[in-house]
């Protein structure tokens, strides 16, 4: 099943997966056996300005929208999870709110960096006590003259211990809380009260998650980003943008892990035959394609909605539950097939399988979506 797609976006699909396989495809074997993403990822990510695909013109980006983004994420993710991550620094949560809410000053002193991938960020919401639940949050910040003091811990952030600044969600009404009591204020490295506490090396390559502790941590005024109280408001504008985002990231893996899968049953040569003949090995592929063909076409329906701006209801986190689950079967399903060699760190499709685990707990945990989209249909909506 093919979905079709624009002749523009089949175009950028074909550039950006020339460009990962030529430029990317070294660096991802290379970061494999380091574990260190290498310095020329950056720059080369945005002289092909993929930092900045979903930023305004305005403000120096290319202004589109999420569709293209998401099929540029799908192949950048199926040469390396972490390529698709990066692009997604440049066009998530935290350039998005700059670009939308963010003051002047805040614009020019963060986007430009962020384009030309001088400047990395992070976003700082998950706590200890406060995971899914983001009403048991406690880090806060209390009102000083000129200014803000943080206190509180963040953990499990991804790439903090190396971003430059944070947009870090903190209490201001302890009372409203997530309604309207909690404000986004952006961090920059290096302020007093600011420190990272432990880095954790989670599975997958390239993924490390950091502690951030923060003990009387004085920002002034102008770090807040949009109103304040308004945070809560502000992180769920991206909620949808993120759950999609990731859904096309799995899609580029699975499709990826399914084109090497086929190849090597066609090349691998067992009792005189190839595997592909093997009707176990058919049925494999099989019922991999099938199940990308259907997240795909979920997801790719849905990003229609979304950037037409239909109501797609919970439909992103459809699209995001289903297709990170789908990625750990087609994963599951290329190791058993490449054998012996599925299992051998160097192998792309030993390192996918480990990188494609944390799709189904991040930007909103498998359960967690059962519950909303279960909610949605009980209500009627």
């Amino acid at each position: 099943m093919k979905v079709e797609l624009s002749p523009e976006l089949d175009e950028l699909r074909a550039e950006v997966r020339k460009f990962a396989r030529h430029e990317l495809e070294p660096l991802a074997r290379q970061m494999d056996k380091t574990g260190v993403l290498p310095d020329e990822v950056l720059p080369l990510l945005a002289r092909q300005g993929y930092l900045s695909v979903r930023l305004p013109e305005s403000v120096g980006g290319m202004g589109m929208g999420l569709m293209p983004y998401c099929v540029m994420l799908e192949e950048l993710s199926g040469t390396h999870r972490a390529f698709g991550q990066l692009a997604f620094a440049g066009g998530g949560m935290t350039p998005i709110a700059i670009a939308h809410h963010g003051t002047e000053q805040q614009r020019s002193k963060y986007l430009p960096g962020l384009i030309n991938g001088t400047l990395r960020t992070a976003f700082a919401l998950t706590e200890p006590a406060a995971g899914s639940d983001n009403s048991a949050m406690k880090t806060h910040a209390d009102k000083v003259d000129g200014g803000w003091l943080l206190n509180g811990l963040k953990h499990f952030i991804n790439a903090a211990h190396v971003a430059d600044f944070l947009m870090v969600m903190a209490i201001t009404d302890p009372v409203k809380r997530t309604r309207g009591g909690v404000t986004a204020f952006l961090v920059d490295r290096g302020t007093p009260g600011f420190e990272i506490t432990r880095v954790d090396q989670a599975i997958g390559s390239s993924h490390d998650l950091a502690e951030i502790t923060f003990t009387d941590c004085r920002v002034p005024d102008s770090a807040v980003i949009g109103k304040v109280g308004g945070g809560f408001e502000l992180a769920k504008e991206s909620l949808a943008d993120g759950r999609l985002a990731v859904s096309c990231s799995c899609i580029g893996i699975a499709d990826r892990l399914l084109d090497m899968a086929t190849e090597h049953a066609k090349q691998r040569v067992t009792f005189g035959k190839p595997l592909a003949e093997r009707q176990a090995i058919q049925w494999m592929l099989a019922d991999s394609a099938v199940e990308l063909a259907a997240a795909r076409a979920l997801t790719y329906e849905t990003l229609r909605q979304y950037d037409a701006g239909k109501p797609v209801g919970t439909r992103p986190s459809m699209c995001k539950l289903y297709a990170s689950e789908m990625v750990g079967r087609v994963a599951d399903r290329a190791v058993q097939i490449f054998g012996g060699q599925g299992l051998i760190r160097g192998f792309p499709v030993e390192r996918m399988y480990r990188d494609v685990r944390h799709y189904r707990i991040g930007e909103g945990a498998s359960e967690i979506l059962r519950m909303l989209i279960a909610k949605d249909l009980i209500r009627g909506e």
